[in-house]
């Protein structure tokens, strides 16, 4: 293999951090930023991004904060429009069936709000 071929990442650091999040709510920026292999500062920058298109909110919780993900929101990009960001934590996240009908994203989608309740 060339070595000045530069390597490409398969999933975005946006959605690395989205499944950071998915798999801990709770989680820091800090824990989000090693899970992901980027920058503090550039997973803060993504948490933004995420939070401003609609597909997470934030909530202090004392000195912590507390990340709910809209699992019934689409996805941006046209060709992944019909597949919502619950969906796409279920594909690409490896849980059994029960793990998967207690995850935070696992609501159906059209039922109630579409956000999930933080756990």
């Amino acid at each position: 293999m060339n070595p000045t071929v530069r390597a490409r990442a398969f999933l975005t650091a946006h959605a690395r951090v989205l499944l950071a999040i998915a798999r801990d709510p709770a989680c820091r920026v800090r824990d989000i930023a090693l899970a992901c292999h980027i920058t503090e500062r550039a997973t803060s920058n993504v948490v933004r991004d995420l939070e401003a298109a609609g597909y997470l909110t934030r909530r202090r919780v004392g000195r912590n904060t507390r990340y709910t993900i809209d699992a019934d929101r689409a996805l941006h990009h046209p060709s992944e429009a019909h597949l919502s960001v619950g969906r796409f934590l279920t594909l690409v996240t490896p849980v059994t069936q029960a793990e998967e009908d207690m995850a935070p994203w696992a609501q159906a989608e059209g039922e109630g709000s579409g956000q999930t309740a933080p756990r």
